[in-house]
């Protein structure tokens, strides 16, 4: 039984996921922020603010959490391209290419 106070990661996940549905990414990333503080190897949750940062032009903030995301798990094709992506809307070119490759390699759009 949860407490008063605790959060449902779930229901807060599927929240946000609404959130990024309905274009409100920057509202959806403030949704998921304290679920991967509290699952920080959920890569679900990570792939769905890294896809909210993105989308709300928060570079930085989706470098951090897709490098998260590949450090979790190497051969996730969508994440080394969205890393890439990520990469190139801060015209790092160079940096992207090896994340391209990878994602290329595993067969990912």
């Amino acid at each position: 039984m949860t407490e008063p106070n605790e959060i449902d990661l779930h229901s807060e996940y599927l929240r946000a996921d609404l959130y990024v549905t309905m274009g409100q990414p920057t509202e959806a990333a403030r949704i998921l922020e304290p679920v991967v503080a509290a699952e920080p190897s959920n890569a679900a949750a990570l792939e769905l603010l890294a896809r909210s940062y993105f989308a709300s032009a928060q570079l930085r903030r989706a470098e951090e959490t897709l490098t998260r995301l590949v450090e979790l798990a190497p051969s996730n094709g969508w994440a080394r391209r969205a890393l890439a992506r990520t990469l190139e809307r801060q015209s790092r070119a160079a940096d992207a290419v090896v994340h391209h490759r990878v994602a290329d390699a595993l067969g990912a759009d």
